[in-house]
């Protein structure tokens, strides 16, 4: 009997206990000490009415370095002389001039946040005005892009595209939606390697906040073959190094030859893999999640029926550019197709190769290797060190041409 009311007496010490608890838990929220769990990272439409401790912040040329009350304080700049009769405040400094063969740094953030959203609209000569971003101090770029290439616009025209990753928009307003965490400091730099001098207007919205550990960093990396070698893959990647998710391609295709040009399988080389990839595609239209060569039966005005390429911009994937030739001196027929592994991210522990095959139809039903011309921009997050990146071609074999 001793025993039984010894343990009654326990139960109830622990009950009190964990009375005592619960109220203290009660009196620190409602005096505003329970932290907030949400870091401001990740937004939608499901979760933006949630309140976050985050700092918000933007970076443009009314604002240089994002400093909080301190936009639209210019005397001097690009506007001042279309602002002189109405001075400070007035749209003084709009944009910036980057002299030929100089390098800009667009944006320099100190601190933990993300970079959630950047817009720009650079004049000149899309290949040649180069993108480079850099998290945390390394010496080396994790983005090294053409800029019209990292918007989907390879080919020095513009091309209306709609997605939830990247927006280009008339007339040539350039979006990127993609996320881009860092823990220390954050540089994009702009280099024109042009012999002339380009306009850039831009924006960087990005927040201040902690990161999840296991975040992340943003990578894109930009190659290109013009003619690709008879009968050898187009390689994509093959630096990536670390552990990640590839998310998404874009692709600059020109065509050297009549016919179809894209029977070709892209490959997914997946820690280590050898000779045969993890991953395997059935088509170069296939991947980019159109079918039958993106054809469709169109009428013109006249009534007349025929079968056309067509033009499609989703969420997640699209051939959103078909450059035609005039018959004259722009006779290559061009084309810019995107695809985001958004809802499907390719993931790898070690390391990633990514390859393309490029090929059409000779005379008798069999396949013909194809030597096209062929750009890519690739993007993925990993964790930190990356690879080298190759050495980006020069300003020749930059040329669209």
């Amino acid at each position: 009997m001793l025993s039984f009311f010894g343990e009654r007496g326990e139960v109830k010490k622990n009950m009190m206990m964990q009375k005592k608890l619960l109220i203290a838990l009660l009196s620190l929220m409602s005096a505003g000490a329970y932290a907030q769990t949400n870091n401001g990272l990740n937004v939608d439409l499901g979760n933006i009415y949630m309140m976050s401790d985050a700092k918000t912040r933007s970076i443009s040329p009314e604002n240089f370095n994002g400093e909080k009350g301190k936009g639209g304080m210019a005397t001097t700049g690009t506007g001042e002389r279309a602002s002189r009769d109405l001075g400070k405040g007035w749209k003084v400094s709009p944009s910036v001039v980057i002299k030929a063969h100089t390098t800009y740094t667009v944006a320099e953030i100190n601190g933990s946040g993300a970079i959630q959203h950047i817009w720009m609209t650079p004049t000149g000569v899309w290949r040649y005005s180069i993108l480079r971003f850099y998290w945390d101090d390394e010496a080396t770029p994790s983005v090294e892009v053409p800029v019209g290439d990292f918007f989907c616009q390879g080919w020095n025209k513009f091309a209306q595209l709609s997605s939830l990753a990247v927006c280009a928009n008339p007339g040539s307003g350039f979006n990127c939606y993609w996320p881009m965490p860092f823990r220390k400091k954050c540089k994009i730099t702009m280099e024109n390697i042009n012999n002339d001098d380009m306009v850039l207007y831009y924006q960087v919205d990005y927040t201040l906040t902690d990161v999840p550990k296991d975040a992340g960093y943003f990578h894109a990396q930009f190659r290109r073959t013009n003619p690709l070698p008879y009968k050898k893959d187009y390689v994509l990647v093959d630096s990536i190094k670390g552990k990640g998710q590839y998310v998404g391609t874009y692709m600059a295709y020109g065509v050297h030859n009549n016919g179809w040009w894209g029977e070709g399988e892209i490959k997914f080389f997946i820690d280590d893999d050898k000779e045969y990839p993890t991953i395997c595609g059935t088509g170069t239209e296939d991947y980019f999640c159109g079918a039958y060569d993106f054809d469709t039966r169109q009428k013109n005005a006249n009534g007349t029926e025929s079968v056309e390429y067509t033009e499609f911009d989703t969420p997640y994937t699209g051939l959103h550019q078909v450059i035609k030739g005039d018959g004259h001196y722009s006779i290559a027929q061009r084309f810019g197709l995107y695809r985001w592994h958004i809802k499907d991210p390719i993931r790898f522990e070690k390391n990633l190769k990514v390859t393309i095959q490029a090929l059409g139809w000779r005379d008798g039903g069999r396949y013909l290797p194809l030597q096209d011309d062929i750009a890519t921009t690739v993007f993925w997050y990993q964790s930190e060190p990356h690879g080298a990146f190759p050495a980006l071609p020069d300003k020749d074999h930059l040329e669209v041409n």
